[in-house]
């Protein structure tokens, strides 16, 4: 049961961060010129905390 949770938010969070790293989150286009601006500090956290989420119910599988 916990390995299972932990696959599924392990797979949701690395999702969410790797979107929210390709989607941009605020811009201005004026004429020819664009500007983007993005802060990726928490898609870099979801990510991270996806990857050890998997690998703990990784983890968690192999012990039970």
């Amino acid at each position: 049961m916990i390995k299972t949770i932990l696959l599924i938010a392990g797979v949701i969070l690395l999702g969410y961060g790797i979107y929210t790293v390709i989607a941009p989150e605020a811009s201005v286009s004026i004429g020819g010129f664009s500007i983007e601006a993005q802060d990726n500090t928490n898609a870099y956290i979801s990510i991270g905390l996806g990857i050890v989420a998997l690998i703990a119910g990784v983890i968690v599988s192999k012990k039970a």
